[in-house]
This record gives structure tokens, C-alpha cells and sequence, in this order.
């Protein structure tokens, strides 16, 4: 079946001469098959190069001996040489010069002889056909948005790569329509595109691709502290800063602002953190925290017949011997009017010297002192007053039994300030026994509520 497809259609033309007889023999090639003037015979036509889109519907065009196949792309094929020098040699004789026997060597007709050249091919300077390059000679007739490619004795017109036909237009190919190309964004520009990447991306070496960008290694921009994190970057500031309205500079957070109870006398803010400090006579402990210090463990600076008195903030010095005349000492901050001595029977019998100290503007009310006889004598009432000191009526006097009572702030106190109040024990019985003892009690008010 294949071979008769193959045979060509022979024309023989006899010419005579009067010197000899000579047959010239020219051969039509069949559909499918062209002339080749260097090897002078009819040679197959590659239809898949020059047919454009030979095939459809994702086939794939084989060129075959005077035609073409279209076959799935899965397809194998399996060339047979010798059928294919066999359909060459079937496909028409050329030229064909028989010369008679009597003179073998007869140079052949006049080399002059003009010969004939199909469509598409010109004579050489060797009087052969060879083929015409209507692209580089321009007698070809494609548009300007289109490629001239030449091919053998003719020429196709073809789009541009990133253009497609369209009729008999060239129009851009728009490959960001097409299945992805790009990882993140695709650009459409004439005959081709390219590929964007988000912020926060660069594109990998195959242009397609988009990979994160480590900003905190390629250039930190953070104040501080820089974490990666996918297509972006997050900056932190360390202990004692806080993230500026940028979002990338670090400002010092003012902690003595934040709150007014975090120190408990006075914040100092310093870059990146605070400190607490405590007026004189105070220590910082426990970072924020005002403790008294003690200065008369600490340096007495009081003189030997003083004795140092410690109170919230400060000290003060107290003479050993508080007593004043009449009066003598008889221990230790006590004093004791003699009988002996006529004026002391109008004045209290003994006068004890006490000192006390209060924080600055304690609640109330508030038990501050109790006062209690140290000698309990029978068949006696003893009855509790404040003497002296009072004048404002900051304090009260709360009698709690027969011996003892209880001095009670009822007005707070802001220091710093002294108060001496003398609270007065009356002992009487029924013999008409009345005798009276007083308690000095000194209460320095310190400058500060701690």
C-alpha cells in the first residue's frame, strides 16, 4: 500500500540530434516529495517544519515519506532506513543522459544550457538550483510584528516567542493567565514577563521562586533586638525601653511615671531602668524600700551626759539627768521630790522622763502609750489624767483598770514635730491619803509616713 503511494509519474522527453542519438529523461517529483538539484534526485518534504500548527489538540507532528503523521505524544516510532532510501529512489529519476555506445566520452550538451529551477529556486553560478533566502533577499511578504523564516524553496511567517497569531496579527502572549509561573506575583510586559515577589521575598536564582528575607542578618534595622519572621521582621527592646511609635526604635520606658507606688519615697528614672532613694536619715532596702536608720548605733554623736534618742528619721540627744530642782535622781530617768523638802509636798511625788516615736501622719485612732502604777497600795483608788500637752486635744486618755490607762491618738500628727505630754496617776484613800506621780512623756512625730 505505502510503496504505491511512492511512485512517481514519469514524463519521458526524447530528443534527437543529427550527430548521434541521445535520450534526456526529466522527472516530475509526486505530491509530497521536492527536487533536489545537488543530488539530483526528488528528496522528501519535512511538513512538520514548514506546515505551521500541522497538528492539533496536543498531537505531535512525524514527518513520513511524502506526508505526515499525527500521533499522541506518547507514541514511538520506529524508521525504517531502507524503506526510506527505497521510497527516495521510487520517488522519480532525474536526468537521466543515455549516450550510445559508439562514443562514451562525448562531452555532454552545452554547458551553457539553461536549466529550469522549480518554485522557490534560482540557478547557481555551477548551473544547479539552489534555494532562494526570500528573508535575506526581503521578497518575502510578512508583516513587520512578524519573523520571516526561511525554508527550502519557500518561506513561513511566523510570531515572534511570547507572541501568538491571531488571524494575521501578532499579539502578545500574556503568560500571567497562563498556569503559574510566579511564586507570588506575575508581570505581563510585550512578548514575555517576569516575576514580582511580596515584601519581605526576593527571588530565587530561577527567577520564579520567591524566599524569605532574613532582614535581622542582611541589615538590622532594629534599635535593639530583631527577630525574623517570614516576609517580615519583628523588633524588640530590652529590659527598661519600650518600642517608639516606629516600631523599630527603642525609647526609655519611665518607670517613676508608670506608677507612684514604686518606690516608696522617690524614683529617679535612669536609661533602661530606675533606682529608689531615701530622704536623710533612711536606707534603701530591698531595692525600694525607706528603713530609719538607727544613728545612735550607728554615730552617736551625743556627748557623755547625753543619752541618744533614735526616732523615724533622724535622733536627738537628752540630758542623763532630766531632773530639775527640787527634784533628784533616783534611777534612771526617774526623779523624786524629797519630804524632807517643804515644797515638795505641793508638787508631785516622782516624775518619770519617757521618749517615744511615731511615723508622721499615723491613723487614728490609734493606742500609742499605756501608763501603769509601779507600786499598788492598798485600799487606794488611783485615778488617770493628761496633765499638760494637750492643748489641741490631739490625744485621750483611756483608763483600761485600777492600776493602768491607755493614751490614744485621736489627731493625726504631721512631723516633723515634738510633743511632751504629763500624764498624771492621783492616789487616794479614805484617810484622806493623796499623793500624785507623773509621767513625761516626749513624742517626736518623724517627717515621714514610714
Amino acid at each position: 500500500m505505502l510503496t504505491a503511494m511512492f511512485l512517481a509519474a514519469l514524463i519521458l522527453i526524447t530528443v534527437h540530434s543529427q550527430e548521434t542519438e541521445e535520450t534526456i529523461t526529466y522527472t516530475q517529483c509526486t505530491d509530497g516529495y521536492e527536487w533536489d538539484p545537488v543530488r539530483q534526485r526528488c528528496k522528501d518534504i519535512d511538513e512538520c517544519e514548514i506546515v505551521p500548527d500541522a497538528c492539533k489538540g496536543g498531537m505531535k507532528c512525524v514527518n513520513h515519506y511524502g506526508g505526515y503523521l499525527c500521533l499522541p505524544r506518547t507514541a514511538q516510532i520506529i524508521v525504517n532506513e531502507r524503506e526510506e532510501a527505497a521510497a527516495e529512489s521510487t520517488s522519480g529519476r532525474n536526468n537521466v543522459i543515455r549516450r550510445t555506445p559508439a562514443d562514451p566520452h562525448r562531452a555532454p550538451p552545452n554547458p551553457t544550457h539553461q536549466i529550469q529551477c522549480a518554485a522557490g529556486y534560482e540557478q547557481s553560478e555551477h548551473n544547479v538550483c539552489q534555494d532562494i533566502d526570500e528573508c535575506a533577499t526581503g521578497t518575502h511578504n510578512c508583516r513587520a510584528d512578524q519573523v520571516c523564516v526561511n525554508l527550502r524553496g519557500s518561506f513561513s511567517c511566523q510570531c515572534p516567542p511570547g507572541y501568538q497569531k491571531r488571524g494575521e496579527q501578532c499579539v502578545d502572549i500574556d503568560e500571567c493567565t497562563l498556569p503559574p509561573y510566579c511564586h507570588h506575583r506575575c508581570v505581563n510586559t510585550p512578548g514575555s514577563y517576569y516575576c514580582q515577589c511580596n515584601a519581605g521575598f526576593q527571588l530565587a536564582s530561577n527567577n520564579h521562586t520567591c524566599v524569605d528575607i532574613n532582614e535581622c542578618d542582611a541589615n538590622n534595622p532594629c534599635a535593639q533586638q530583631c527577630y525574623n519572621i517570614l516576609g517580615s521582621f519583628i523588633c524588640q527592646c530590652n529590659p527598661g525601653f519600650e518600642l517608639s511609635s516606629d516600631r523599630i526604635n527603642c525609647e526609655d520606658t519611665d518607670e517613676c511615671r508608670t506608677s507612684s507606688y514604686i518606690c516608696q519615697y522617690q524614683c529617679v528614672n535612669e536609661p533602661g531602668k530606675f533606682s529608689c532613694v531615701c530622704p536623710e536619715g533612711y536606707q534603701v532596702v530591698g531595692g525600694r524600700t525607706c528603713q530609719d536608720i538607727n544613728e545612735c548605733e550607728a554615730t552617736n554623736e551625743c556627748r557623755e551626759d547625753e543619752i541618744c534618742w533614735n526616732y523615724h528619721g533622724g535622733f536627738r540627744c537628752y540630758p542623763r539627768n532630766p531632773c530639775q530642782e527640787p527634784y533628784v535622781l533616783t534611777s534612771e530617768n526617774r526623779c523624786v521630790c524629797p519630804v524632807s523638802n517643804a515644797i515638795c509636798r505641793e508638787l508631785p511625788y516622782s516624775v518619770v522622763y519617757k521618749y517615744m516615736s511615731i511615723r508622721s501622719d499615723r491613723t487614728v485612732p490609734s493606742d500609742i502609750f499605756q501608763i501603769q502604777a509601779t507600786t499598788i497600795y492598798p485600799n487606794t483608788i488611783n485615778t488617770f489624767r493628761i496633765k499638760s500637752g494637750n492643748e489641741n486635744g490631739e490625744f485621750y486618755l483611756r483608763q483600761t483598770s485600777a492600776v493602768s490607762a491607755m493614751l490614744v491618738l485621736v489627731k493625726s500628727l504631721s512631723g516633723p514635730r515634738e510633743h511632751i505630754v504629763d500624764l498624771e496617776m492621783l492616789t487616794v484613800n479614805s484617810l484622806n491619803y493623796r499623793t500624785s506621780s507623773v509621767l513625761r512623756l516626749t513624742i517626736i512625730v518623724g517627717p515621714y509616713a514610714f
